[in-house]
């Protein structure tokens, strides 16, 4: 069983402090960030970084639907880590300033343990490419709900 991971970041036209609210908001914002690989979006506790419990449903492939219920945590101020409670899927945001001032860089990087075998072999190739273009989607929307 091999670790796989997915990196995906993008430069947003808006202060750090802003994108990581609207990124830790999943009461509000949030969800509205999603594309249409989530469903099934629900807080369950909490709502605003620290403590948040969030479930939804991620549908990678046309088969492949993975049931997440993430605790979220902010190991550090400008960090969101969503550790899946149904797997070994680790999720963390990452916001800090950009290269010119009143940007911001979110890098959103996902780790998981991969299946052994071919299917491992696979997984390691096509997930993170597939779970890359899902976070790009998320990004432009982020960079939608805060870019003024």
């Amino acid at each position: 069983m091999a670790q796989v991971e997915a990196v995906t970041q993008r430069e947003i036209a808006a202060k750090p402090d802003d994108v990581f609210d609207a990124l830790a908001d999943y009461s509000g914002t949030r969800q509205k960030l999603l594309s249409e690989h989530f469903s099934e979006y629900e807080v369950r506790e909490g709502g605003d970084g620290e403590g948040t419990l969030v479930h939804w449903k991620l549908q990678a492939t046309s088969k492949r639907v993975r049931d997440c219920l993430l605790d979220v945590t902010e190991p550090e101020d400008d960090e969101l880590v969503e550790t899946d409670r149904n797997s070994s899927m680790v999720t963390t945001w990452k916001v800090t300033p950009g290269g010119r001032e009143g940007t911001a860089v979110v890098v959103v990087r996902t780790v998981w343990n991969g299946a052994g075998g071919i299917g491992g072999f696979f997984e390691k190739i096509f997930a993170p490419k597939g779970l890359g273009r899902i976070y790009d989607a998320m990004l432009a929307n982020l960079a939608a709900a805060t870019e003024k």
